[in-house]
């Protein structure tokens, strides 16, 4: 029974029951645009990290003592580098520079930018770098929050570092991270090691940790075994472990609200279903004449589950462009803070836009299935009884 004449009949039906779709469609609407910007941001931010979390190290191997942290020695990066599957060891520096008044700091690392496949690392996170400039003078690699709070403080060139024993170094500013490592590296400062550890207050025979790449994946493990022998007091990180760290905490935010959703979406479909169980007298006649004219019940159903779809599926639609353009262009505000925290530095984020169409199929029959569920079960009953009786 589906034809023009059918599909015009829908189109006076929503124009005459305006008034009552249009609160739904608008709560419908907000439901929706809520839960995509949550999954935009989530996948937004996981494929960033993802993609940063590329040029970080296999292994990440630190000396503990008394369950803290302390300073590695330097030779330990030629010892791993002599276990066989380890392409390459060198050691590393880091660590927190506060400001005077301690309510900000800075993320220093330091590296060694002699060291071929550091430089090639750099190249994939760095927005220009021409490694004979950059060592021509004391200089260093910027994150957007620690430039554009030094551009505040009138610091647009060099930054003055103080040494733990007092002494000023002047830092030249050389470039920048690139847009897409900002949740990782706004508030870090990538600088030569040697000048790391002269404002950390680090020993030239130490290091922070050990950093060693294994480029067979099946060895990685067998690695991890061997490194762990070495050494008694030492922790082996591996690249897959931080990944599986900051999914989880995405995931863990996401489901949060994923649940809060599904609270609210019960909610809105209880309403919805008490809204419809009372329906009208005018409502009653009008399925008790098209009852009387001969349309059957399955026609009656599918009248009013296409008038539903229509509204569930431009509500969706809708709601989904205006989760794209708050999380996209203007940035997620309110939301972007819930998932990344409070920051140390004034963190504006561009998400890389993402668009998961299994994702999206998958909200679409989760909200849409229930919407209609909630209408056509009241409907239903009214189109069992008799229509003589309903228009009484």
């Amino acid at each position: 029974m589906i034809s023009s004449p059918f599909f015009n009949f829908i189109t006076l039906l929503l124009f005459r029951h305006r008034n009552k779709h249009i609160a739904i469609f608008i709560i419908s609407t907000i439901i929706v645009s809520l839960l995509s910007s949550i999954i935009f941001i989530s996948k937004s931010i996981q494929r960033d990290t993802k993609e940063t979390l590329k040029a970080q190290p296999d292994f990440i191997i630190q000396k503990i003592e008394g369950g803290r942290e302390v300073d590695t020695p330097i030779e330990w990066a030629e010892e791993f580098a002599m276990i066989e599957g380890v392409s390459h060891a060198t050691s590393r520096v880091y660590g927190r520079y506060f400001l005077k008044t301690y309510d900000k700091s800075f993320m220093i690392v330091g590296v060694d930018f002699f060291d071929e496949q550091v430089v090639s690392t750099l190249k994939k996170v760095v927005d220009e770098i021409d490694i004979k400039e950059f060592l021509k003078t004391d200089s260093m690699i910027v994150g957007d929050g620690v430039k554009k709070y030094l551009k505040e403080q009138y610091y647009e060139e060099y930054f003055n570092f103080f040494t733990p024993d007092g002494e000023q170094k002047k830092v030249t500013i050389f470039s920048k991270f690139t847009p897409q490592t900002e949740i990782i590296t706004n508030d870090m400062i990538l600088m030569p090691i040697e000048l790391a550890k002269e404002i950390l207050g680090i020993d030239q025979e130490q290091s922070t940790d050990i950093i060693l790449n294994v480029p067979n994946e099946a060895e990685r493990d067998n690695v991890a075994y061997k490194l762990d022998s070495t050494h008694f007091n030492i922790r082996v990180i591996q690249k897959d472990d931080i990944s599986k760290e900051y999914q989880n905490l995405y995931n863990y935010k996401g489901g949060i609200f994923l649940l809060l959703f599904t609270l609210s979406l019960l909610t809105f479909m209880l309403i919805l279903y008490q809204r419809y169980s009372m329906i009208g007298a005018s409502d009653k006649k009008e399925i008790g004449i098209l009852r009387a004219l001969g349309w059957s019940i399955k026609d009656i159903l599918k009248l009013k589950v296409l008038e539903t779809l229509s509204i569930g599926i431009w509500a969706f639609i809708l709601g989904i462009i205006i989760g794209y353009i708050f999380v996209f262009i203007f940035n997620a505000p309110l939301l972007k803070d819930i998932f990344l925290g409070t920051q140390n530095l004034e963190f504006h984020p561009h998400f890389t836009p993402i668009f998961d169409f299994g994702i999206i199929s998958s909200l679409f029959l989760f909200f849409i299935i229930p919407f209609i569920t909630a209408i056509i079960i009241p409907v239903w009953r009214i189109a069992i009884t008799d229509p003589y009786e309903v228009m009484r």
